[in-house]
């Protein structure tokens, strides 16, 4: 089994920083992609970002490409996202999940973790 813990969220001001983690363990864990999603009241979850977890290739949403950035650590299993220039439109709860391969799409994640709520205040 795969357990995946999100951790950093939390409450900044427009055009502030964060830094999301996103720490996996369990024997199984071997993954082709890992990717971020999130989720506001009363909407879909949406895509954020995802990378190859061996070559690294990325993929962001046009809607955070140039200011959030996804990235990983593979000797630590820890998968990152950091968020510049945040905006209230970027207020969502934030979840890591684990595929098995390169997609966008959350029905393509097979493990997802608990999720880690980000507020930005205008």
């Amino acid at each position: 089994q795969v357990q995946l813990v999100e951790s950093g969220g939390g409450l900044v001001q427009t055009g502030g920083s964060l830094r999301l983690s996103c720490a996996a363990s369990g024997r199984t864990f071997s993954p082709y992609s890992m990717g971020w999603f999130r989720q506001a009241p009363g909407k879909e979850r949406e895509f954020v970002a995802t990378i190859s977890w061996i070559g690294g290739g990325t993929q962001h949403a046009e809607s955070v490409r140039g200011r959030f950035t996804i990235s990983r650590d593979n000797a630590k299993n820890t998968l990152y996202l950091q968020m510049n220039n945040l905006k209230p439109d970027d207020t969502a709860v934030y979840y890591c999940a684990a595929s098995s391969q390169f997609s966008t799409a959350a029905h393509d994640y097979n493990y997802w973790g608990q999720g880690t709520q980000v507020t930005v205040s205008s």
